[in-house]
């Protein structure tokens, strides 16, 4: 029995103090019975509490937050469906590679086995999709098992983690001498590893020797906060940059070594090709893309990512950052790396290699053109390429650019780009339908300054959208748009292609819904479109209203993106 002259603590009040140690400011939930001395730990240490009307909306929004903030972002759902409502969202942040936490609840203890209300097998199910998944044995453990989670989370490429919390061991008291409490700071290590100092000094090497290079920075450059040093390399080195992921926008749109709609030419011309924090899966064609000529290079935080799917000349594992900084030093002949003397080169081979980018320009130049009647289309319904066109012009340095969609953001990847690091949100290889809402949410949360910008498909937006009154009643204004073809047209094309005209609507399409309606009835602002000359004042009367917004804009549901028609399973 404990001492009555000690002071106690419980459950779920040491959970939020392990929260507040790792610096979480915000949870995500959907409540519940299981949960809710949580609720209370967080309103003692400052924790606000969003409550949002689905669980998945709550683990996309936890993927969310971490991706803006840099933190890791934490979900709170109760058990049973409560759990797997949101196990969406954490197999997103999986494939994605986003530092999240999400706490579930669990039937006591005492209950085990018995049958209690919403009892599952929680950890087995989400031990696949997360790096940690555990059970809280005892409540003294509470804050320390939290911390061991998000340790877990940053173990080699982030991901998420979970933990089910039984609901005696929530609930319970202890005497807080009893409990370990890990103090902010002192319970986790670097994670920025600098690579072996030796293939450091060989991609160095290559780079200078190189005459047609190639880079892609992919999401780790964002995930390490690398942008700095992913710009210095290739502007001192003079290398062409293509951005994925949430890695676009590291360099800004115009810059002389920015490279978007020339990839597939480069990476069969180029004799070196670095690829930065991304692996070789469906977006690299399984690394079947690259010249079979080219020196290839990869760089990432997961040792087990490098050479899968395709043999590699180079593999390095650590820090984007850390490794892009060494390696421009090496070759611009600034200094050795891990005692190795540098090589003298004469300024990284950057001198020798303007013929190349010219010609990469020309290629850039040449796409662009091929589809500049397309983006300036006058046509109704209303061609998707417009649409995209329009709200690329539309964005500015401080805009945050959320995709959530098929076919549509598949046309905005060829044309939106954003202007600053970090600006860029999509599912990420996971694929996930349904992030816009909750990627909204974070976003404008954890960045009240920023303007969010979110492009839906109509089949995205519907799974989610009823969160749409969450950002209402938290005041968290966004300029949204719908492009609206009544169909899941990514789909469509698919089968269309398979099963010919004639089956081509089987199971894809949707009802003529209009959604500046739904906007409007939750309280937000909404406008319809249908002439492409009206897109861009309905995307300034959006930003002008200072509420959640949805623009419905009729698009052409026989326009398919070029990414679509190429996918693999359609081959």
């Amino acid at each position: 029995m404990p001492d009555d002259s000690q002071d106690l603590i419980s459950g779920g009040h040491l959970v939020a103090k392990a929260l507040k140690a790792e610096g979480v400011e915000v949870i995500y939930t959907l409540c519940g019975g299981h949960i809710i001395d949580i609720y209370d730990g967080c309103v003692d240490e400052g924790i606000e509490v969003i409550d949002v009307r689905h669980e998945q909306v709550a683990a996309h929004a936890a993927d969310g937050y971490a991706r803006i903030t840099g933190k890791p972002g934490c979900a709170v759902v109760t058990a049973g469906p409560g759990t797997t409502d949101a196990v969406t969202g954490v197999a997103n942040a999986f494939r994605a590679e986003s530092p999240m936490l999400l706490i579930g609840g669990q039937g006591a203890h005492t209950q085990h086995k018995m049958g209690s209300l919403q009892d599952l097998p929680h950890v087995d199910m989400m031990t696949p999709i997360t790096k940690f998944a555990a059970t809280v044995p005892d409540t003294a453990r509470a804050a320390d098992m939290v911390s061991m989670a998000f340790r877990e989370c940053f173990h080699g490429a982030p991901g998420p983690s979970f933990l089910e919390i039984p609901r005696d061991v929530l609930d319970a008291k202890v005497p807080v001498d009893n409990a370990r409490v890990p103090q902010a700071g002192h319970y986790r290590a670097s994670t920025r590893a600098a690579g072996d100092p030796e293939s450091v000094q060989k991609l160095a090497d290559l780079l200078a020797q190189a005459e047609k290079p190639a880079i892609l920075l992919g999401s780790q450059v964002w995930t390490t906060r690398a942008t700095g040093a992913a710009v210095e390399l290739v502007r001192t080195l003079n290398v062409p940059a293509y951005m994925n992921g949430a890695g676009r926008g590291t360099l800004p749109p115009g810059d002389p070594h920015h490279f978007q709609l020339s990839r597939r030419y480069a990476f069969s011309h180029a004799d070196l090709i670095i690829i930065v924090g991304t692996p070789f899966d469906f977006r690299m064609g399984y690394g079947k893309r690259l010249s079979p000529d080219a020196t290839v290079v990869q760089i990432d935080l997961d040792y087990r990512t490098v050479g899968k799917n395709r043999d590699i000349d180079l593999g390095i594992v650590g820090d984007a950052g850390q490794i892009l900084s060494a390696v421009t030093q090496a070759a611009s002949g600034q200094g050795g790396f891990g005692g190795i003397p540098p090589m003298r080169h004469s300024n990284g081979g950057a001198g020798k290699r303007k013929e190349w980018l010219d010609e990469l320009r020309a290629a850039e130049q040449k796409a662009i053109e091929k589809r500049l009647p397309s983006l300036r289309s006058d046509a109704s319904p209303i061609h998707p390429y417009r649409l995209v066109s329009e709200i690329n012009d539309f964005l500015t340095e401080d805009s945050i650019y959320i995709g959530d969609g098929g076919d549509i953001v598949t046309f905005s990847g060829q044309v939106v780009q954003p202007k600053s690091p970090g600006h860029w949100m999509d599912p990420g290889p996971l694929g996930t339908l349904g992030v816009g809402v909750p990627f909204v949410m974070a976003a404008k949360q954890a960045r009240p300054d920023k303007e969010v910008v979110a492009l839906f498909g109509d089949g995205a937006f519907s799974l989610t959208g009823w969160d749409f009154e969450t950002l209402v009643r938290f005041d968290l204004p966004f300029v949204g748009i719908v492009g609206n073809n009544s169909s899941m047209n990514q789909i469509r094309y698919g089968q269309k292609a398979k099963y010919g005209e004639e089956r081509e609507r089987v199971g894809n399409t949707l009802g003529n819904v209009p959604y500046d309606q739904f906007a409007r009835m939750l309280g937000g602002h909404g406008e319809e479109v249908r002439d492409p000359a009206d897109i861009g004042p309905a995307l300034r009367r959006a930003r002008e209203s200072g509420k959640p917004s949805l623009i419905n804009v009729w698009v052409d549901p026989d326009a398919y993106a070029p990414g679509t028609m190429n996918q693999t399973m359609y081959k």
